[in-house]
C-alpha cells in the first residue's frame, strides 16, 4: 500500500535558526532598515514633490547625500536581512488553520495576508530598488510613482504584522535566560549548542548585510570607494564626475545666439554668456547627490542666482522656475524654492573644477544648489523666472 507523504508540521523544523528568538531579532533588525529606507525615500520624494507645508534647508549642503545614501544603503542591508528572516519563519507555513475555531481563523487569515502583501511588497522595493540604481527599467510603469506607492503598502503590512506578532516578539525577546535555564536543567548541554548556533545564524546574516553595505556604500561615502566593489557609480566622469544624462541622450543643441532669459512679474532681462562670465563669480564645493544614492562633490562656479535677480531687477525671497533647453525630459525644469533661490551657495554655474563645463555638465550654463537631488540641479539652462 502507498502511504500519502506527511505534510511537515511546525515542530519537525528544529534548527536553531527557526526558533522565536532568531525571527524577533531579525524582525529588529529589518524594522530598523526599513524604517530608515521609508523615511528617508518619503524625505526625497517631499523634496522633489513638495507639498505646501513642507520645507528642506539648504544648510549643510551635503544635508541631502546623506539623507538619499542612507535611503539606498539601508535598502541594500535589508536584502539579506529579508532573506534571512524568511528563512527563520518558513516553517510557520505548515501551521494549520483552526478551521473549527471561527475567531482564530480569522486572526490567522488576517495574518497570513498581511505577510504575503509585506513580502510581496518588501520585494518589489527593495528589486526594483536595485535596478533603479543601475538605472534599468524593463517595466512600463513610472518608477517613482510606484516605488512611493507600493513603500505605503510596506510601512502599512509591516505595522499589521507587528501589532500580531508583538506579543510573540516580546516573549522571544525577555524569556531566552530563563529558558536556558529550563533546557540546562533537564538537558546539559543542549542549550550551550543552541546558543551557539543562534548566535552564528545572527551574526552571519548581521555579516552579510554588512558586508552588502561596504560592497556598495563607495557610492556616496568617497574614502570607501576603493573597498566598494560593487559601487554603480565611481569617482570618474566627464570633467571627473559622474553623469546620468549625456547632451546627446538629451538633444541639446545650444544655439549660437543663445541668451539667458530672466522672467519676473512686470519685467525681464537677457544676457549672453559673455555677461555671465563678466559678473562676479563665485566658487562653491557642492555635490552631486543622485536618487539613485550616489554622489560626488566638485568645486563650481558662477553667478549666485540671488545676485543674478538682484542685478536685473527682479524680485528675491521668491521661488525660481529653472527651464533647460531640453525639451522632452521628465526634468526638463525644475523649481528653486524660496529659500535655495536666495541662498548664496545657489549657483548658475559656468564651470566646474576650474574648467568650462562640458555639454555632458551642462554648458553653456546650469544649476547647483546645496542640499538637492541631481535630477532638481538642472542643467543646460536657457530661463529663471520668478514666481508669485
Amino acid at each position: 500500500m502507498i502511504r500519502r507523504p506527511r505534510v511537515p508540521a511546525p515542530e519537525d523544523f528544529t534548527a536553531p535558526s527557526h526558533s522565536p528568538l532568531v525571527t524577533a531579532r531579525l524582525g529588529l533588525w529589518l524594522g530598523v532598515a526599513f524604517g530608515l529606507c521609508f523615511g528617508t525615500g518619503l524625505l526625497s520624494h517631499y523634496i522633489q514633490h513638495p507639498p505646501g507645508w513642507f520645507t528642506w534647508p539648504t544648510r549643510p549642503v551635503n544635508l541631502y547625500r546623506v539623507t538619499q545614501g542612507v535611503h539606498v544603503l539601508s535598502g541594500v542591508a535589508a536584502i539579506p536581512l529579508l532573506l534571512a528572516k524568511l528563512w527563520s519563519v518558513y516553517p510557520r507555513l505548515f501551521v494549520r488553520p483552526p478551521v473549527r475555531q471561527p475567531i482564530r481563523l480569522s486572526a490567522h487569515a488576517l495574518e497570513r495576508i498581511s505577510v504575503l502583501v509585506l513580502v510581496c511588497a518588501a520585494f518589489f522595493e527593495l528589486v526594483t530598488g536595485l535596478f533603479n540604481v543601475a538605472q534599468s527599467y524593463p517595466w512600463g510603469f513610472f518608477f517613482p510613482t510606484a516605488h512611493y506607492a507600493v513603500a505605503w503598502l510596506v510601512v502599512g503590512a509591516m505595522l499589521l504584522h507587528v501589532a500580531v506578532k508583538l506579543p510573540v516578539a516580546r516573549a522571544a525577546l525577555s524569556t531566552p535566560l530563563r529558558s536556558r535555564r529550563a533546557v540546562r536543567a533537564t538537558t546539559p548541554g543542549a542549550d550551550d549548542r543552541d546558543s551557539s548556533a543562534r548566535r552564528a545564524f545572527l551574526r552571519t546574516s548581521a555579516g552579510v548585510a554588512g558586508i552588502a553595505v561596504l560592497a556598495t556604500a563607495g557610492v556616496t561615502v568617497p574614502w570607501l570607494r576603493r573597498v566598494s566593489p560593487l559601487a554603480w557609480r565611481s569617482a570618474s566622469g566627464p570633467q571627473g564626475v559622474p553623469i546620468n544624462r549625456t547632451a546627446a541622450a538629451a538633444r541639446i543643441a545650444v544655439p549660437p545666439d543663445w541668451r539667458l532669459e530672466i522672467v519676473w512679474p512686470g519685467g525681464r532681462d537677457s544676457l549672453s554668456l559673455a555677461d555671465l562670465a563678466a559678473l562676479p563669480q563665485r566658487t562653491a564645493e557642492l555635490p552631486i547627490a543622485c536618487v539613485e544614492g550616489w554622489s560626488a562633490s566638485a568645486h563650481w562656479t558662477g553667478v549666485p542666482v540671488v545676485a543674478l535677480l538682484r542685478r536685473a531687477g527682479a524680485p528675491t525671497g521668491r521661488p525660481v522656475r529653472v527651464t533647460s533647453l531640453e525639451t522632452d525630459g521628465l526634468y526638463a525644469a525644475s523649481t528653486l524654492p524660496a529659500v535655495h533661490a536666495r541662498d548664496p551657495l545657489t549657483l548658475l554655474a559656468l564651470r566646474i573644477n576650474g574648467e568650462q563645463l562640458s555639454p555632458d555638465h551642462g554648458y553653456p550654463c546650469r544649476l547647483i544648489a546645496p542640499s538637492r537631488p541631481g535630477v532638481l540641479q538642472t542643467k543646460w539652462v536657457a530661463r529663471l523666472e520668478v514666481l508669485r
